[in-house]
């Protein structure tokens, strides 16, 4: 598995994929909480925070996520080199954690730099040092597992389809509905008292929940239940293409 997730990587960092994806996440943060006089500007706000920042990364993590998962399974399928990886030595498990590992690993490269907004903040607060440190520290947690989850996803859709543009379709139609489609759908009050049912299905609920500076086994729990679903998910769909 450890040769896999190193081929993963390099196959990252060694092409144009990893780099595009980590340049438009920074130069996109960095314009609308920076530059571009917004309600998502930092230096535009009333207190010291990053809940701007934290807000608007998961719609960018919607485009951005799917476009680097899309190609993980479905470009192996297309070009047939799945057979050739059905006859190492790995289990499919280990096959789908080298995938995920390294699209985890991208993704935590590319949050590293935003600490930069936290130490800015932190030292532009009046006093210096207002910013809510736990607050923030639990913020980036959340972040990260929600990333974590929305790779989970696109490695599931590129693993049911050798399209990569219906594998980024699917995987951002399925990463809308997990994070903002649930939650959506319960606010209209349509089912009663299962409203809130439908919201907790919802990565709203519990990234918003942790962004409280407060992680909750409920919270952690439910993002490792949905990671997990994804990824065994898309173990069955690989077994089943042995047959």
């Amino acid at each position: 598995m450890l040769a896999l997730y190193l081929k993963e990587i390099k196959s990252f960092l060694s092409s144009i994929i990893g780099y595009v994806f980590i340049l438009i996440y920074l130069i996109s943060s960095g314009l609308f909480h920076w530059v571009i006089s917004y309600n998502t500007n930092l230096l535009e706000g009333v207190e010291a925070d990053l809940i701007p920042f934290f807000n608007l990364s998961p719609v960018i993590f919607l485009i951005l996520i799917p476009a680097i998962t899309m190609r993980s399974i479905a470009e192996e399928r297309r070009t047939g080199t799945i057979e050739l990886l059905f006859t190492r030595p790995i289990s499919d498990l280990q096959l789908l954690f080298g995938k995920y590992l390294a699209a985890v690993s991208l993704l935590l490269i590319a949050i590293l730099p935003t600490l930069f907004y936290y130490f800015t903040m932190y030292y532009l607060g009046s006093p210096i040092g207002i910013i809510d440190t736990g607050a923030a520290l639990t913020s980036y947690i959340g972040l990260t597992l929600l990333g974590a989850t929305f790779i989970s996803i696109g490695i599931f859709a590129s693993s049911i389809t050798s399209s990569q543009i219906v594998a980024f379709i699917l995987s951002m139609f399925l990463c809308w509905l997990f994070y903002d489609g649930f939650n959506l759908l319960g606010s209209y009050n349509l089912l009663g008292e299962l409203d809130t049912i439908v919201r907790s299905f919802g990565m709203t609920t519990h990234y918003d929940s942790i962004k409280k500076g407060v992680i909750d086994s409920s919270d952690l729990l439910y993002f490792i239940s949905v990671i997990s679903f994804f990824l065994f998910s898309a173990m069955t769909v690989l077994k089943s293409l042995k047959k």
